[in-house]
């Protein structure tokens, strides 16, 4: 049986599984059993496999389980377009709850319709695009603080694809020069949703040669993790401690606690940043990272069903 078959599969006994309350509605407790202190995150580099073996929705369609699925949108200027997509793609991987989530201007938050959504949600995916469309609309809003007890305290699960990831962290990369070294001064950051504590995400990352601007970022903050993600790649964080890998490309950890010297304080603008000591871990499809000590954990041997075969790019996204 085929990934794809077997996630539908068991998607759709979840949905069967699920008991009906009052007006014939289904009653969907979310709760986790684990005593996990927090939910879970699935950050996803952009340009996820749609097409193929679908490893990082099928890991999103399984957390579903007989809850919703709520698609959110902010983030583009294409918000139709996308739920159309995204909607297509989840319910042939078995999800049948799935709800969208798009809002154009702040005051939308307040919304009971919008805040009703998380009531029964289980997964909620953001999409690309703009990072600041999403922290300008919610954040420190009603829906934002629903957001972190659907996460915190209900440990729902929430992924990001491209500037869905971005968000995740605390501090977040706005803007910045790709495929060149990184100039002092030539970096945007702004605060993210914070659901990631002392990380600093970028995306699309070796296809857009973004390693000097995470540099740059990290050299800024070098209390903070710099984890880069490639495209069709994302990391599966668990209780907010230990991530793993999937997908078809590599992500990058750069860590600045042993750094010993940089010119990032430099007064001069424009000027070349230099940094010395900085660490860099780079990992694959099922590698495994502790975000507390900062360490690779050692992995068993790799199966053959783990391989991922490299493929060819998606089509560009307006994603930044």
């Amino acid at each position: 049986m085929g990934k794809r078959q077997h996630v539908k599969e068991s998607t759709q006994h979840a949905q069967r599984s699920t008991h009906n309350g009052a007006h014939g509605r289904e009653v969907v407790p979310v709760h986790n059993d684990s005593g996990a202190s927090v939910g879970t995150l699935i950050s996803i580099g952009g340009h996820e496999d749609k097409i193929g073996e679908q490893q990082i929705l099928c890991e999103v369609a399984q957390r579903v389980h007989s809850g919703v699925l709520v698609v959110a949108t902010l983030a583009s200027t294409e918000a139709e377009e996308l739920w159309r997509d995204y909607r297509r793609t989840f319910r042939e991987l078995g999800v049948q709850r799935i709800e969208h989530l798009n809002i154009l201007q702040r005051a939308e938050t307040e919304d009971e319709t919008h805040l009703a959504l998380l009531k029964e949600a289980t997964v909620v995916f953001f999409t690309g695009g703009s990072q600041l469309r999403i922290t300008g609309h919610l954040g420190g809003t009603p829906l934002c603080d629903h957001l972190q007890r659907f996460y915190r305290e209900r440990k729902g699960t929430i992924a990001g694809t491209s500037a869905g990831a971005s968000v995740m962290s605390g501090t977040m990369i706005v803007s910045g020069e790709s495929e060149e070294s990184h100039r002092i001064g030539n970096l945007r950051m702004a605060p993210g949703l914070g659901f990631m504590e002392e990380v600093i995400i970028d995306q699309h990352f070796a296809q857009r040669g973004r390693i000097g601007r995470l540099l740059g970022a990290v050299a800024q903050n070098p209390r903070e993790l710099g984890v880069g993600l490639d495209e069709d790649t994302a990391i599966v964080v668990e209780q907010g401690t230990v991530f793993r890998v999937l997908g078809a490309g590599a992500v990058y950890v750069l860590d600045g606690r042993e750094v010993s010297h940089s010119n990032i304080v430099e007064e001069t603008s424009e000027q070349i940043m230099s940094v010395f000591g900085m660490r860099l871990h780079v990992l694959s499809n099922g590698d495994t990272f502790d975000l507390k000590t900062r360490q690779p954990i050692s992995p068993p041997e790799k199966h053959e069903d783990q391989k991922i075969e490299p493929k060819e790019t998606q089509g560009e996204e307006a994603h930044r």
